[in-house]
């Protein structure tokens, strides 16, 4: 059994005892224990059920690497699934309960899936449930999705808080270890700005765990001292409970800070995420031990011997009374000689190399411990614990020769160098034979900006394994990293480190050799999904020779794992099975982060008001004063109408149209996009952006423009305005000022980088307020200031000055068909000239209007609405829009994606305008037209679409926009369009310009 020793644990304060809550039970530990290890001192060894068949499964690991011990941690809106136990804290009232079981851990109805396992292989999901068709959806699928995933989703909204933190260092170092602290010693004494990053509570890696010597004492001293002396330099910053979670391109990374993980009461946000860009990046993060692949490999009480060292010796926790380790190298002797000096019982060790010789087996030996070479583990024995191992010739089939009882299995398969930092951004890897690992390729670093590695591996993540080398590769590269960030390193440090020498590994990655398909059945590679190594063979047999289709064939590696436990196993068996060498099949990709963090961390701060911050104009207060019924227009709130106390919705849209149309309305446009762009190239830019020309536009002058994404359809519209010689204005739609200009900048930086362009986002900047109608000249003409006659302001025109006082822009452009002028001037200056024309239009009838009168105006006039008409498969030429596609320009975005065969298809449905026959009907939006006939699959055959579609109280009767197959041909023929309630409404096709077509109202 496991449990809790009376002396030791050099991480534990036995003077404080915590209790805490596992499956509804009351138990103790101490401060310095983690949830795995307080477990395994209470004697709970089985944690939870594996993923596909529901298998036991206990605490492999003790470190991030663990599959299996994922817990759902706390309660109610502190509820977080998939929790490891090997890295939460304990603390006072920690609740946890197993997941992935149910009703409970040691009896899981869904446990019969291990009967089933023959029938339940790699890819069975491709292969299954095709028949009977209609059970799919009303059997299969129902069952399959309350079956899938891991862990409960939380119910309740996270309680917590979270922040981002940004920082700007020389060095980034990542890994606490003795190699991290060497090469912080040297770039701190350096002068070098350096910040180190530490995921676990502790300073020093493995080194005090392993009885490493650094100057002839123990590494803790060498640790502690080295802490302080960088805790003392102002330039060095030193963050344990710190995960390096990604490094991506140019010297970008990110960290990961569980700032109260262990105090959850504490104040202060819960996590933080860091944000980081440094001139050189050193992963110091050390190496994961391999598990051995046998058959019973996953039961409860088989671990990583490492993992069981670091539970004796951390947290005087002993997972099992009677030890036998099997090994193919001398790292694993390091947990037979603890376990012995602890007092408890190793029964064997079996070494599955021909000859054992070095010092640590030799020491072994030496306790009267029996030592077996050229032996393999044939199987575990076990269900919910482990009982015995059977041992064989690792060089045979799996034939018992022995049988030894025992409650803890420590397996050592090798290490691997953790190397998913450095490959992040694009680091490669070669393969070291002689260590059986993986490790980063120093001629084929990640290249920054200037064509140089920015990342540096240093200590067991560059290979090393001792902690001699480790120790000196962390000063040496600490040295070359110091150097390439522009500092002089100054004088060699000789702290020299001691470690007992270990004979080479053997691989081993099978257990025995020549297991057969039974034992390959029971023999697991990824034991958080269940994988087998049966699996990986069958996927070689099936085709899948790509270590990334037999990856997502099997599900090897995915998940939480990432490869750090499963990785080099699986790819070995996949090389055996093609009668490849492992380095010519290669790793899988390696993606941030380098194991999971909390969304609450990537959200930060942006939840609640902040999630997506409500975009406000300078007028908004006002109108929200004065009856405005606001609605969502992207990120902003604009007012749909003005809501007198009397009137309905529909009532008062009806009333802004017709007092528009008569007297003079007072839109807030303030929310269209508005961006500069500058540069003496602005011209050549603006003709690639837009459809149509806008390099010979006059200064002074506007036109109307479309922009197409570079498959041709179209993306935005707007008003253009040329300022001066190098300089447009161009306007957009409400929601797509962020989007084109982010647009425009993904251009000009990947594409034009060499062109002098340059933009700017104006669209808080200025207030922009529409005064439309047929007396809107005579209220800029009371407040006066500004010529704005047809003559010296004609259509298509700006001119700037002031209007009643206040600095102005005035554009002579109209979206509604009317005499209309959008005034801009600054956003400060908003309020006052909206005020300004509320009083001064009074006697002209002047009502403030919304959205919705807006959108009907602009449609009884037939413009186009950007998300209305178009919706990413519409091109200009579907909405009649040829005549602003210039035929003059060799280029623009999306030219040659519109001279496709299918965007110059004749049949492609085209705008039209849409009167229903019966003047009381209005088509409903989004409606399709049918032609009477039925295609093969018993559906009607389907002609068009409405686009929009209102009521016009300026004509009296329903109007459209639509889509319509070879529409502009069909005018006068009438269509049918079926609604939701079995109606039918007949409408007639008809020019889209339904309110002055001659344009004469908006040119007086």
């Amino acid at each position: 059994m496991s449990t809790r020793l009376p002396q030791g644990g050099r991480l534990i304060d036995r003077k404080s005892a915590l209790e805490f809550n596992w499956n509804g039970t009351r138990l103790m530990g101490y401060a310095g224990d983690t949830l795995a290890s307080a477990l395994l001192a209470n004697n709970q060894t089985l944690i939870g059920r594996s993923f596909k068949y529901h298998r036991p499964r206990g605490i492999l690991a003790s470190g991030p690497e663990e599959p299996n011990a994922l817990v759902g941690l706390g309660q109610g809106a502190s509820f977080e699934p998939n929790q490891r136990t090997t890295t939460t804290e304990l603390f006072t009232d920690l609740s946890a309960t197993s997941q992935n079981a149910w009703p409970s851990v040691h009896f899981d109805i869904m446990g019969f899936n291990r009967i089933l396992s023959r029938v339940f292989p790699a890819g069975f999901y491709y292969k299954t449930f095709l028949f009977p068709r209609f059970a799919w959806k009303h059997l299969f699928e129902p069952v399959i999705r309350r079956a899938a995933g891991l862990g409960a989703a939380p119910k309740t909204p996270d309680a917590d808080r979270y922040e981002y933190f940004y920082a700007t260092v020389d060095m980034l170092i990542i890994g606490g270890g003795i190699a991290g602290l060497a090469a912080a010693l040297r770039a701190g004494r350096a002068g070098a700005r350096v910040l180190l990053l530490e995921q676990t509570a502790h300073w020093g890696g493995r080194a005090p765990v392993d009885g490493a010597e650094i100057n002839g004492a123990a590494a803790q001293d060498w640790i502690n001292t080295t802490l302080a002396e960088l805790d003392g330099m102002p330039n060095v910053t030193l963050k344990n409970r710190t995960m390096g979670a990604g490094v991506y391109d140019h010297g970008w990374a990110t960290g990961y800070e569980r700032l109260t993980d262990h105090a959850p009461k504490a104040a202060g946000p819960r996590h933080r995420l860091w944000r980081i860009r440094a001139k050189r990046i050193i992963s110091a993060t050390g190496a994961v031990e391999r598990p051995l692949s046998f058959a019973g490999n996953d039961i409860p009480g088989v671990m990583l011997a490492s993992a069981v060292r670091d539970y004796l010796i951390n947290y005087a926790t002993s997972c099992g009374d009677r030890l036998v380790l099997a090994t193919n190298n001398d790292d694993g002797y390091r947990t037979a000689l603890a376990q012995h000096a602890a007092g408890l019982t190793v029964a064997a060790v079996i070494d599955a190399r021909a000859s054992a010789a070095g010092d640590l087996p030799q020491q072994v030996r030496a306790l009267g411990i029996p030592v077996h070479t050229g032996r393999a583990i044939a199987a575990a024995k076990g269900n919910k614990y482990l009982k015995a191992v059977t041992i064989c010739a690792q060089a045979g089939e799996g034939a018992v020769l022995e049988t030894i009882p025992c409650d803890v299995l420590a397996m050592s398969g090798g290490w691997s160098p953790i190397v998913h930092l450095w490959s992040h951004c694009g680091g490669k890897l070669h393969w070291d034979a002689t260590q059986a690992m993986f490790r980063p390729d120093p001629m084929r670093p990640p290249l920054g900006a200037d064509g140089t590695g920015f990342v540096h591996v240093a200590g067991s993540a560059n290979g090393h394994l001792d902690a001699a080398s480790v120790l000196k590769d962390g000063f040496d590269i600490g040295t070359l990293a110091t150097k390439e960030a522009g500092f002089k390193a100054g004088p060699a440090l000789k702290d020299m480190a001691t470690s007992t020498p270990e004979h080479p590994i053997e691989p081993i990655w099978q257990m025995p050799q020549g297991m057969g398909p039974k034992k390959q059945m029971k023999t697991f590679l990824d034991y958080q999904n269940d994988v087998k190594v049966s699996d990986v063979r069958l996927a070689a047999r099936e085709g899948y020779e790509s270590v990334e289709h037999t990856k997502r064939y099997t599900t090897l590696g995915m998940a939480t794992d990432q490869g750090k436990l499963s990785n080099i196993n699986g790819l070995a068996i996949l090389a055996d099975s093609l009668n490849a060498e492992i380095p010519d099949v290669g790793t899988t990709t390696f993606r941030p982060p380098y194991h999971p963090i909390s969304m609450g961390s990537i959200a930060g701060d942006a939840r609640g008001e902040l999630f997506k911050p409500v975009r406000q104009s300078p007028i908004h207060n006002w109108i929200a004063d004065n009856g405005g019924f606001f609605e969502p227009v992207a990120d902003w709130r604009r007012p749909y109408c003005y809501q007198r106390t009397d009137e309905s919705v529909s009532e008062a849209v009806t009333r802004e149209i017709l007092n528009t149309r008569k007297n003079i309305g007072l839109l807030d446009a303030s929310t269209l996009g508005k961006i500069i762009v500058k540069g003496p190239d602005a011209g050549r830019f603006m003709d690639m952006m837009y459809t149509n020309m806008m390099s010979t536009l006059k200064v002074g002058k506007c036109r109307y423009g479309l922009m197409c994404t570079e498959n041709g359809f179209l993306s935005d519209d707007g008003v253009v305005a040329r300022l001066d010689s190098d300089t447009f204005l161009c306007h957009t739609t409400s929601g797509g000022s962020d989007r084109i200009h982010a647009w425009m900048e993904e251009w000009l930086q990947t594409e034009w980088w060499d062109w002098q362009v340059y933009t700017a986002n104006v669209t808080e900047q200025y207030a922009q307020i529409a005064v439309v109608g047929p007396k809107a000249r005579h209220l800029l003409e009371k407040l006066g200031g500004m010529d704005v006659s047809g003559e010296n302001l004609p259509f298509m025109g700006f001119l700037d000055g002031e209007i009643g006082g206040i600095k102005a822009r005035a554009f002579r452009i109209s979206f509604s068909g009317e005499l209309s002028y959008e005034i801009a001037v600054p956003a400060s200056d908003g309020q006052a000239f909206w005020d300004m024309c509320i009083e001064a239009g009074a006697e002209f009838g002047l009502q403030p209007y919304g959205t919705e009168c807006l959108h009907v105006m602009r449609a009884e006039k037939g413009f186009i609405m950007i998300g209305d008409e178009t919706d990413g498969t519409v091109i200009p030429q579907d909405l009649g829009l040829s005549w602003a596609i210039s035929k003059k320009k060799e280029d623009f975005l999306g030219k040659r994606a519109q001279l496709r065969p299918h965007m110059q298809d004749p049949d492609r449905w085209r705008l039209v305008g849409l009167r229903p026959v019966n003047d009381g009907e209005i088509i409903p939006d989004g409606a399709y037209a049918v032609d009477g006939t039925i295609r093969e699959n018993g559906v009607k055959n389907m002609i068009g679409r409405v686009t929009s579609t209102y009521y016009s109280p300026t004509l009296g009767h329903g109007i459209a926009m639509g889509l319509v197959q070879n529409g502009p041909e069909r005018m006068g023929e009438q269509i049918d369009f079926p609604t939701l309630d079995g109606k039918m409404i007949r409408a007639t096709i008809c020019d889209p310009v339904f309110y002055d077509p001659e344009g004469a109202l908006q040119n007086v």
